[in-house]
């Protein structure tokens, strides 16, 4: 009988670390395959989808894909949804609904609705689970309930150059100018003009 109680314990550890490194070759294996480059779509059919983009996987919500056009070099971060139209399958004519320029990075967890055109100026950077969107409820009538109100959509633009930090939220109507820093956790509707810094709401 050994006496060190380690030994034991380094034995029945052997097969959880064979078990452990197979996991996660599995699940690396499966994240870049799971990925979504120009050349390897999977079942998403973008407007277009540049050189060097490539989507994280597992993906967020995505549908109005032929109405999205992402440019090149971007990274959209895993659970990242983007919307084109306020439901799937839904003919919204002839031009783009979400532009989205060259070197963008969208934050693991972000959400871009966009229900009306929405557009996000080059080399862009966004931290995890901003939130944009072109769209909000309404409160015309105090007796029905909001979620029964027929929402308003305004378009929202965001100028190239700009920092978005975690967990900011652009609202509809939202003007952004180039190399404008939205802080952490800020609530921006309206006008923001070049090279300015935003904070609170």
């Amino acid at each position: 009988m050994p006496t060190n109680k380690n030994t034991f314990s380094s034995l029945a550890a052997a097969p959880r670390r064979l078990a452990q490194r197979a996991v996660h070759s599995g699940w690396s294996w499966v994240r870049r395959t799971g990925a979504v480059t120009a050349a390897h779509p999977g079942r998403l059919r973008f407007g277009a989808i540049g050189e060097g983009t490539k989507l994280a996987f597992p993906q967020g919500t995505v549908f109005g894909e032929p109405w999205i056009r992402l440019g090149d070099h971007c990274i959209v971060g895993e659970h990242v949804t983007l919307t084109a139209g306020m439901m799937p399958d839904l003919d919204l004519g002839p031009d783009p609904i979400l532009r989205i320029g060259n070197g963008v990075v969208l934050g693991r967890g972000s959400h871009v609705i966009a229900d009306t055109a929405v557009t996000i100026g080059d080399d862009c950077y966004f931290g995890p689970y901003v939130y944009v969107t072109s769209t909000n409820h309404s409160y015309d009538d105090p007796h029905t309930p909001i979620g029964k109100q027929w929402p308003r959509m305004d378009p929202v633009e965001i100028g190239p150059g700009c920092w978005v930090g975690t967990g900011a939220v652009i609202l509809p109507g939202a003007r952004i100018g180039r190399n404008v820093v939205v802080a952490a956790g800020a609530v921006v509707r309206g006008e923001v003009p070049d090279h300015a810094v935003v904070a609170g709401a």
